[in-house]
């Protein structure tokens, strides 16, 4: 068989075995190493497991994954996200729809010290869920809320969905996170923006809490320093030239701990589920990252990121009919897949396709973790719901999905415009 029908079986096979539940990495380490023996030898394609399973696990690069992972756990165990819900809570709680305003005002804070959107959605189903529904929020709109707000948790930096980009596309991870910072801005005033119209079109549909006063306001402000102090000294070092993304990942995870620890919120329990929580995760993303580099061999060989390169830009429809055919790509795969797998899978094909039609990297890393985000909220399958369904046992999928469907439509509006203003993603890294 020539190169071209090797590489189709390769991808059917791949994802057959993913649609029959074999583990992403698993899966692509498995096909990949069986297509690159299959044409060169086995006994060489073998050898390749434990010579990239060592480099991968022993890369200093690498450290950059475990070391936010405990930065989040830390930050999670420490309770820091009811005090960001109760502050913004203080402040917009009041409005029509206010506390859907303070969730996602909440987890945007959240984001910005725990870099995961499955560990966001998942938090706040517990601290704001309730919440809403005291108040008499519907279901549909509460969750939805939350699995909105909980796709902040990969592109507001620090992020582990942009820290993987870099290092598979070989892109300054510092600069990736800045230039994350003005979008994910962005996206929480555009998710606002949403709930706000939606309690202007429905005025009976939102309700209203009582109005904090200052005294309480201003309480509930002074309780949020340490977020703050965390986000300003892990961001401010990198943008800043104090230290690299990998260094910041042990500044922050050892911030995190300092904060907790000193604040009484770390006991010996809380630490140690925390380092088996991030212990947990890293294992899985270094398995996937493992089976993803094997497979790549693969793709090497057969030199599949070329000849996918050399039939788009044959294609006739310009640079940006090309990007968007891949951008419809990610929206279709977020039906299917975890938002890393994507990311690892996906990234090395399409990667040499944006440098050639002459892209930014950066803006591209971005755009893609934007369009990843929408995969992850939107149906039939969504890592987020899946997470709040998990969490709420008394609500439906469907219902769920319901409310989650106008921030889908603000997400992809959100998106068209950082595609339209590139320079809201490139114009901080541009300034480091």
């Amino acid at each position: 068989m020539d190169t071209n029908t090797v590489a189709i079986i390769g991808f059917v096979v791949l994802f057959l075995l993913m649609l029959a539940r074999v583990p992403v990495g698993m899966a692509m380490g498995l096909v990949g190493v069986t297509g690159f023996g299959y044409l060169t030898n086995y006994e060489a394609a073998l050898k390749l497991i434990g010579q990239t399973s060592m480099r991968t696990v022993t890369d200093y690069t690498f450290g950059i994954i475990p070391m936010f992972l405990l930065m989040g756990a830390f930050v999670s165990h420490a309770g820091i996200s009811r005090e960001l819900f109760r502050a913004a809570n203080a402040f917009v709680g009041h409005w029509r729809g206010g506390l859907g305003v303070a969730t996602i005002s909440a987890c945007g804070g959240f984001a910005a010290i725990c870099g995961s959107s499955v560990a966001t959605a998942a938090t706040f189903s517990a601290v704001a869920y309730p919440e809403m529904r005291r108040h008499n929020y519907p279901k549909s709109f509460a969750a939805g809320v939350i699995a909105a707000g909980g796709t902040l948790g990969i592109m507001i930096p620090p992020s582990t969905v942009l820290a993987v980009y870099g290092i598979i596309t070989q892109q300054d991870i510092g600069k990736l996170f800045i230039a994350g910072i003005l979008p994910g801005i962005f996206e929480i005033l555009v998710l606002v923006g949403t709930v706000i119209l939606i309690g202007y079109l429905r005025p009976g549909f939102l309700p209203s809490a009582v109005r904090a006063s200052w005294p309480q306001r201003l309480q509930a402000l002074r309780e949020v320093w340490a977020p703050l102090l965390l986000f300003a000294f892990v961001i401010g070092g990198l943008y800043g030239g104090l230290f690299t993304a990998t260094e910041a990942g042990g500044m922050g995870a050892g911030g995190a701990f300092i904060i907790g620890f000193l604040r009484g919120r770390l006991g010996r329990a809380e630490i140690k589920k925390s380092l088996l929580e991030a212990t947990r995760t890293s294992a899985a993303v270094f398995t996937i990252l493992i089976g993803a580099l094997l497979f790549g061999y693969f793709l090497t060989i057969t030199q599949t990121p070329q000849k996918v390169t050399e039939l788009l830009t044959g294609l006739g429809i310009g640079k940006y009919g090309v990007l968007a055919l891949i951008l419809l790509m990610y929206l279709v795969l977020g039906c299917l897949m975890d938002a890393m797998a994507m990311i690892i899978l996906t990234v090395p094909i399409v990667f040499p396709v944006i440098v050639q039609l002459g892209f930014d990297p950066i803006w591209f890393g971005v755009i893609i973790v934007m369009t990843v985000e929408i995969g992850l909220i939107h149906p039939p399958v969504g890592m987020n719901v899946f997470v709040i369904k998990s969490m709420v046992p008394d609500i439906d999928f469907t219902t769920i999905f319901k409310g989650v469907l106008p921030f889908v439509a603000a997400l992809i509006f959100a998106l068209i415009v950082i595609v339209i203003f590139p320079q809201m993603a490139i114009w901080l890294p541009g300034r480091m």
